[in-house]
């Protein structure tokens, strides 16, 4: 049984925060030391901090700030899927998606006003822990995880906004109004200093007991380390890091044992699957009756994505273009997208496409049976899977002029592929079995090609394994293709607001929330 990384009414007297990331109401020093003096209350404060991780809706408990979702930015932003929904339904993601969204932007303003709550958060636990007389193995782990989801929440931050206000501790009155953005490369490089931090303090994922599931890990650390250089490389790479940086990283967690991939790709996405072999790092939730407030375990981030004509909002529908990307006979094809028509979990869909589905297509990883209360569905959300980690090591390789080993990484993907059953539940009135694929023996043929054949390989692999799992837009940026996948108008849009000083490739940005932007004298990104 998997177990919701709790978060208890005990943690309003700690963290308090308002909508603006600078605006924290100051603590009581004493009442911090007065926390942390027992394990019980350590734990419940790094609880806090990977609260803010699952934060999708309703994301404050004193107000309503507006939707956070990944997919937003990693596949709506991208080729491989549309807004959805209506067209009158959140036109924020249309504007977003065409590059021509104002400083306003919604989704933009909650995504930075998460975020910038956790990264408070973290230096709250990191700058009360070192004093805790708590036992030096707990206070190892929990500022290892502190360092972590301060990474985490950072790294997010600048894939989406650049250069960011750098903060190693909780905000103080005195630096109100006086902060300044760092660049790219500042940027990337604290976010560097806590991967590596982490991944020095935490233990690896079999250290952890059955019951901490969700925690983050060394292999986390390491996979997370190994993204932002490989991301660095290909967008600013001031912080000069290399391709055998990335290999080294990435090997040394497939050399760990700690992974492996699942034997049926289909049964990553369900409930089964949750926290399995391949799970590097996923966001944990709990299904409950509760839809809004402080106490909420679930997620609405599978809502948003179900079908309109069944228990979801219809959003981030997979195009045609993602579709057609699918070698034939590839049975990842159903475990990602499905159809009008087509039965999930038993039950036949009908998508209200032009009406309500921009595509005609649904994303099928996000599928699940209804929540209990439509706004608190328990489906973790996967984060990083061990598939990730053997692709970059595979481009990595493949970078280095290790051409066998990176074929022979991408190969050990397709041949897993190869042997994934249908979508659990794809006969009518039969929810819970897995029917078989009868994949053709020679679909997905063994890769042997070099040079930039092979770099198209690894890149091709990567969309169809990782499809609509919120990575394709930070995939298509870093590797220089993102601006030929727009039309020719969107194209200018989108260079408007890209920063394009020092880098390799153009790095498209999103507008810093307009009250950030005014109040605190932060420069705005370009465009807006």
């Amino acid at each position: 049984m998997k177990r919701k990384i709790l978060v208890l009414s005990l943690l309003s007297l700690l963290f308090g925060a308002c909508d603006d990331f600078l605006e924290k109401e100051p603590l009581g020093r004493q009442s911090e030391l007065t926390f942390f003096d027992t394990p019980e209350n350590a734990i419940l404060a790094i609880n806090g901090v990977y609260d803010v991780v699952s934060w999708d809706e309703t994301n404050i408990p004193t107000e309503y700030v507006g939707h956070n979702y990944e997919f937003f930015f990693g596949d709506i932003l991208s080729d491989d899927s549309e807004k959805g929904s209506s067209p009158s339904d959140f036109v924020e993601l249309t504007e977003m998606k065409e590059w021509r969204a104002n400083a306003g932007l919604g989704p933009a303003a909650a995504m930075w006003n998460n975020q910038f709550i956790g990264i408070y958060r973290a230096n709250l636990v990191l700058q009360n822990i070192g004093d805790s007389p708590i036992s030096e193995d707990l206070r190892k782990r929990i500022t290892g995880e502190a360092h972590f989801l301060r990474g985490y929440f950072y790294f997010y931050l600048l894939r989406v906004f650049g250069g960011l206000p750098l903060f190693d501790e909780p905000v103080t009155p005195s630096e109100y109004g006086s902060v300044n953005r760092a660049s790219l490369a500042e940027t990337y490089a604290f976010i560097e200093a806590d991967f590596q931090a982490a991944s020095d303090l935490l233990p690896e994922k079999s250290g952890y007991p059955s019951s901490e599931l969700g925690r983050a890990t060394k292999g986390a650390a390491l996979g997370y380390l190994a993204r932002a250089i490989m991301y660095q490389i290909g967008t600013d790479n001031s912080n000069g890091h290399t391709w055998q940086e990335v290999y080294d990283l990435t090997k040394a967690i497939i050399n760990s044992g700690e992974y492996a991939l699942t034997p049926n790709y289909a049964e990553i996405f369900e409930e089964e699957g949750e926290n399995n072999m391949e799970s590097v790092f996923e966001v944990q939730a709990l299904e409950s009756t509760v839809g809004f407030g402080p106490t909420k375990t679930g997620t609405t981030n599978f809502i948003f994505q179900n079908n309109r004509t069944d228990w979801g909002w219809g959003f981030n529908n997979p195009t045609q273009n993602l579709v057609d990307a699918f070698e034939a006979n590839d049975p990842r094809l159903a475990v990602t997208v499905y159809g009008d028509g087509e039965v999930v979990l038993g039950k036949v869909q009908e998508i209200p496409f032009p009406a309500e589905n921009q595509t005609g297509y649904m994303n099928r990883k996000a599928a699940g049976l209804p929540p209990i209360e439509g706004k608190a569905s328990g489906q973790n959300i996967r984060k990083m899977r061990f598939a990730d980690i053997i692709l970059m090591n595979a481009e990595a390789a493949a970078n280095t002029g290790l051409e066998a080993e990176a074929r022979t990484l991408v190969n050990q993907i397709r041949s897993r592929a190869r042997q994934s059953t249908l979508p659990k539940g794809s006969t009518e009135g039969e929810s819970s079995s897995y029917d078989l694929a009868n994949t053709p023996f020679d679909a997905l043929p063994d890769i042997t090609g070099g040079g930039q054949e092979l770099m198209e390989a690894i890149w091709h692999e990567r969309r169809v394994e990782l499809g609509m799992e919120s990575l394709r837009f930070w995939d298509l940026v870093r590797t220089g293709r993102y601006v030929t996948t727009l039309s020719n108008e969107i194209q200018a849009n989108c260079l408007s607001h890209s920063i394009t000083t020092n880098t390799v490739n153009p790095v498209p940005v999103l507008p810093i929330p307009i009250n950030e932007v005014s109040t605190w004298g932060l420069e705005q990104n370009p465009g807006y």
